[in-house]
């Protein structure tokens, strides 16, 4: 098997790293330039494992699709929310935003699609998503599990007047951005009221805001846990996405465990990812943010560097808004100075792999003292002991103790070509940046 050996810092290093698109914004942009009426160019995608499986299904409905990877530009021809061909069979790997959007997008349609999916993607969850979408009107017919990938989708077509779901987004909020996203063109009116204990802020807020800039201001919050969004079209038009925030973290958290500091190019203050949050815990933890410009080209970076002391403290935090960052926190919590706990985060067991249970599990292997609860995790002061990482499949896990490694003699990261999910050239950048020769 692949591996990669991390070897520690032995000082703490000052680094500049330009981060890839945000993975979540290329994939929102994909949908609302597919569902808008005419041509839309889009700037700085990521090219990823998710995205590409992203593009090839919107190919195989028959979007007209122009990727230039190297200018990280893509441009879609959309259709006013219309798919050109009434039947087709797309397959969206093991990409959880693919798999929502685009069931969503095809069951709001008048045709019969055929949605295949990796084994890791038929695992995850989905029923929440298609019980909103039976109650719409759609038709599904299982070709393995009830309510799992694979499966066939019979579109319901446009819908007159007003409807109401009840929707749990307990295990993921891309059930209502999913549906939010692709009702305009399809319902005249749908009420989204969401049930369980989760409520839904930063990635919905994104999906707010990107509909906004594509044109369509129709969505009303009435309270926390209630949704209306009203019939409306989207505007093809040229759109820059954001570089990756989730990605960056992993260099600014290196810049925590050593001390160091880390810039990040392009990164702006009033970024729509909710990761940005992720960079408070850092302060909270000892870290200064300083933002700034690059003095060659005047392009806006954030700069991160570690503890002035060397120390960081412990926290206790709710990451209910920007989970995505619970394995980088868990990766560097055992260098503070007190327990950090880990709050708001049971939905994460459902994702690429059960990462409560990996954090622990890795976190022990290392000697690490961890206390698991029903939505959480704390993690004791410790000095981790050097061993092999299982990234189970999950790119989080590979790229978040990699940073663990630059402080840990002999971390050893098995199969660290899962990064392709979201990150492809993440070992590249990471060996590069950090002189890991």
């Amino acid at each position: 098997m692949d591996t990669y050996k991390v070897k520690p810092l032995e000082e703490p290093m000052e680094v500049c790293v330009q981060v890839p698109g945000s993975k979540s914004m290329t994939n929102r942009a994909l949908l609302l330039a597919a569902m808008g009426e005419g041509m839309t160019l889009l700037h700085g995608v990521q090219f990823s494992e998710d995205s590409l499986h992203f593009l090839t299904a919107l190919q195989d409905l028959g979007f007209d699709v122009h990727a230039d990877q190297e200018a990280c530009t893509v441009r879609i021809r959309g259709f006013g929310g219309q798919i050109p061909k009434e039947q087709a069979t797309i397959y969206v790997g093991s990409a959880g935003t693919a798999a929502r959007f685009l069931t969503a997008f095809v069951a709001m349609s008048a045709g019969r699609y055929r949605l295949n999916a990796s084994d890791q993607m038929n695992k995850r969850p989905m029923r929440e998503l298609l019980r909103a979408l039976e109650e719409l009107g759609a038709r599904f017919t299982w070709l393995g599990e009830p309510y799992r990938f694979p499966m066939e989708v019979y579109g319901m077509g446009q819908r007159y007047g007003e409807y109401r779901v009840q929707l749990n987004i307990d295990r993921s909020s891309q059930f209502l951005s999913a549906l939010l996203m692709t009702a305009p063109t399809a319902i005249d009116m749908l009420t989204i009221e969401l049930t369980g204990k989760r409520s839904a802020r930063s990635y919905v807020e994104m999906t707010e805001h990107m509909m906004c800039q594509f044109g369509h201001s129709g969505v009303l919050k009435h309270e926390a846990d209630c949704y209306q969004v009203r019939r409306g079209d989207y505007e093809a038009r040229e759109y820059v996405v954001e570089p990756d925030v989730s990605a960056a973290c992993y260099f600014y958290a290196a810049a925590a465990v050593t001390g160091g500091s880390t810039v990040v190019r392009f990164m702006k203050k009033d970024s729509l990812q909710g990761d940005m949050r992720f960079l408070d815990v850092l302060e909270q933890m000892g870290c200064t943010k300083q933002w700034g410009h690059m003095e060659e080209t005047g392009e806006p970076a954030l700069k991160i560097s570690g503890p002035v002391n060397g120390v960081l403290h412990g926290i206790d935090i709710n990451m209910s808004d920007f989970s995505d960052q619970t394995l980088t926190l868990a990766a560097i919590a055992p260098f503070a100075d007190s327990p950090v706990t880990i709050r708001g985060v049971s939905h994460i067991r459902g994702q690429e792999s059960d990462r409560l249970y990996v954090i622990v599990t890795e976190l022990e292997r290392m000697g690490i003292r961890c206390d698991m609860f029903e939505d959480g995790v704390t993690i004791y002061p410790g000095e981790p002991k050097g061993t092999q990482i299982e990234t189970y499949q999950d790119h989080r896990v590979a790229m978040a103790f990699a940073v663990t490694g630059l402080r840990t003699p002999g971390v050893e990261i098995l199969n660290p070509g899962c990064c392709r999910k979201t990150f492809a050239d993440y070992f590249n950048v990471f060996s590069i940046i950090f002189n890991q020769k």
